[in-house]
């Protein structure tokens, strides 16, 4: 305004137009560092180390690297290494004013380092956000994180979301408890039932960095004696790792530890304790108050402090193979975590997978195993019901209960509960020699067989038709399809046994334990509850169903699954009894007859050296829309030494049904081909596929298209 239109005394209600001019132009440089908060146009920079390394959370193979960015000086105290920050992604060079590129979209990421120059010669963008102050990513799990991705021909951001777990505020806000000093050395309690048990407990105790695969003795005492490992590596004041399938059994893992130690020295980490307290436990952690963790599969990454013990129980589980990219797997990242840390290995279960049984035959661990005599006294008595036993019992074949089933479930009953397996549905059959089962492979890549009959085969790996197919075993020229998973409800076993309570657990419903009176309980494999005092009989039935799948893994799979079951079940001296309905000649039932898994996994491992299987051999599967899979297949620089199968056409998924890993959406059609290479060229082949689908994704980017093709290095089913 005018000094005309105004006041004549000159008081303050008629400053000067340069009087106005002077007050904007102060408080414009008051505020100039906060004139843009999410760009700091013209912000001063840090005094020291003004550049932050940042890893950006896109996601995509051709971004798998830092970017640099400048941090504002009022970013500085905040802007550590290993904070959450946010930053403005995807300015193109002509956006640059005063200096500071802007512009792009605010996406989140870690801060990696801070450096004192940049690498890149242009203007740099700023820090948009320091997230938070709390350093959750250290250099041991971005360390680990990198060694994930690089295994799996996936990026790190993407392991990353695995890794670290959503941040809640007020979880961050809360202060963790102090830590506890170490514990006493426990004594070796049931671990004296194995031959060198004893041995290995003092070694964490001492501490040592044992490496075993332990194969346990039916029963509930595996949960205890996972605590007491636990505790004698805490006692040597180092921290442990304890990975389980599912919540039901952390919890057992959970009670165990509390009752040998007592509160406050483990975290529970699973996703059934929720966002805010599951991040509170990670803290805890992270921050070095809790030495011990014991979770699901997301607690592979763990950041726990001076790791002394990684372990794994029941590894051939499917929970434990993540289904999000890059679907590592939890036995291999805790491998890469034994070696990175430098620490003890321990790989359990009543079982034992084809990959533990290599682990124990290079040398790399070394059986924890238990004498014949302690496994006669714990396990139960097994029983086979086969087809000539199925045959001379037509009326027990139509009921689908066998007499012998039949039999040792009323003499069950008398004593406690009785446990009835009954196989999932939707397995899907293959052919198999009528004379000696044994299942019918390809001539050229050894891989299964497929067909409505016998006069039209088809490889369902490399896609070759077989004509003049004959057994390899017998010389038999004849196939058979396996039965597939038959449908016993409760309500079948409630009419044969009208006088006794039926229970049912299954994916609706799971039940954890269940009271030790009579009664029946119908569980489908891996539902199968707890009962107190054990159980006086199982009947596994329809074994036909699982060995009949159509994978690599269906013997040792389903032997798994039986033990689980049989484990349950009271020792042969207390009368327990398990029935399975299955061939008694076949290498799977012989072994859970015998109670020897490890001679069975042995076997398979010679047998899978012998025609190039995993895990002797490294594998891939590439999948996708025909011409995407052709199109990557061209382009990609395999080693020398691989081996293409395929490309064969998927089976389409059903709609409204469960999508198996790898398979294609409903209503579309994709190609699957699998690359495999000897031992010691699977990281050269993991590299190649990496940055093959580098290539791809950067040019669909830019074309902003492309049909998707997914590659997933060891996938847990090849047929």
């Amino acid at each position: 305004m005018s000094s005309e239109n105004g006041p004549e005394d000159g008081g303050t209600e008629a400053a000067p137009p340069e009087q106005l001019a002077l007050i904007r132009e102060t408080v414009r440089r008051a505020k100039e560092p906060r004139a843009k908060p999410r760009t700091w146009r013209g912000a001063a920079l840090a005094g020291e180390l003004p550049v932050a390394r940042v890893l950006v959370d896109k996601g995509v193979l051709h971004l798998d690297r830092y970017f640099d960015y400048a941090v504002p000086a009022e970013l500085d105290a905040d802007a550590q290494p290993g904070v959450r920050v946010r930053v403005r992604f995807g300015a193109g060079r002509h956006r640059v004013r005063e200096g500071r590129r802007e512009g792009g979209g605010l996406i989140d990421g870690f801060l990696i380092e801070r450096r004192a120059e940049s690498d890149y010669s242009g203007p740099l963008a700023a820090l948009a956000q320091v997230v938070s102050p709390e350093p959750v990513l250290g250099p041991e799990l971005l360390g680990l994180a990198r060694g994930v991705a690089d295994r799996y021909a996936g990026s790190v951001a993407d392991v990353l979301q695995l890794a670290v777990p959503p941040r809640n505020a007020r979880a961050e806000q809360r202060p963790s408890p102090a830590p506890l000093p170490p514990p006493e050395a426990p004594a070796a309690g049931s671990w004296a039932r194995y031959e060198q048990g004893a041995a290995f407990v003092r070694a964490l105790a001492g501490g040592g960095s044992p490496r075993a695969v332990w194969n346990a003795l039916p029963g509930p005492g595996w949960s205890e004696e996972l605590a007491r490992a636990v505790a004698a590596t805490l006692a040597s004041g180092r921290g442990a790792l304890v990975v389980v399938p599912d919540g039901r059994a952390a919890a057992r893992v959970d009670a165990a530890l509390t009752a040998l130690l007592g509160e406050g020295r483990h975290a529970l980490l699973t996703a059934d304790a929720g966002p805010e307290k599951r991040y509170r436990q990670w803290l805890a952690v992270s921050r070095g108050s809790v030495r011990a963790v014991v979770g699901t599969r997301a607690a592979m990454f763990a950041p726990v402090r001076d790791l002394g013990l990684v372990a794994l129980w029941d590894d051939g589980d499917d929970s434990h193979s993540e289904q999000h990219a890059p679907q590592p797997h939890a036995r291999e990242v805790l491998l890469l975590r034994a070696a990175q840390d430098r620490c003890g290995f321990l790989l359990g279960g009543w079982s034992c997978t084809v990959e533990a049984a290599q682990l124990v035959e290079s040398g790399w661990a070394r059986p924890l195993v238990a004498t014949r005599e302690q496994v006669r006294r714990a396990a139960p008595l097994v029983r086979t019901v086969g087809d000539r036993d199925l045959a001379r019992d037509e009326a027990a074949r139509a009921a689908r209960l066998p007499s012998l089933a039949w039999q040792a479930a009323r003499d069950g009953l008398r004593h406690g509960p009785v446990l009835v397996q009954v196989p999932r549905r939707g397995y899907v059959p293959r052919l198999a020699c009528v004379q000696c089962r044994a299942p019918a492979r390809c001539r050229h890549c050894s891989g299964p067989l497929e067909g409505q009959d016998a006069t039209v085969l088809r490889c369902d790996w490399c896609g070759r038709r077989e004509s003049e197919w004959h057994c390899p075993e017998c010389g038999g020229f004849r196939l058979r399809a396996q039965i597939v998973g038959a449908r016993r409800t409760a309500e079948e076993l409630g009419r044969a046994f009208p006088a006794v309570p039926v229970r049912t657990s299954g994916r609706e419903h799971v039940l954890d334990t269940v009271p030790g009176t009579p009664a029946l309980v119908v569980s489908t494999p891996g539902a199968e509850p707890v009962a107190e005092g054990g159980y006086a009989a199982a009947l596994l039935l329809d074994g036909w169903a699982m060995l009949g799948r159509p994978d690599l893994r269906a013997g040792e799979d389903a032997l798994r699954r039986w033990i689980a079951a049989a484990a349950l079940v009271r020792p042969q001296e207390a009368g327990g009894t398990v029935v399975v309905v299955a061939e008694p000649t076949l290498r799977p039932v012989q072994a859970l007859v015998r109670w020897d898994p490890v001679g069975h996994a042995v076997r398979e491992l010679a047998e899978r050296a012998e025609l190039g299987f995993p895990p002797v051999s490294r594998m891939a599967a590439v999948t996708g829309p025909a011409e995407a899979v052709a199109d990557f297949l061209r382009a990609v620089e395999l080693p020398a030494d691989a081996e293409v199968l395929g490309p064969v056409p998927l089976p389409a998924a059903p709609a409204g049904r469960p999508r198996r890993p790898g398979a294609p959406p409903p209503g579309e059609h994709w190609d699957r081909a699998l690359i495999r290479v000897p031992p010691g060229s699977g990281a050269a082949l993991a590299a190649a596929l990496k940055a093959a689908q580098a290539a791809r994704t950067a040019r669909g980017s830019a074309r902003g298209s492309g049909d998707p093709v997914r590659v997933r290095i060891d996938p847990p089913d090849i047929g």
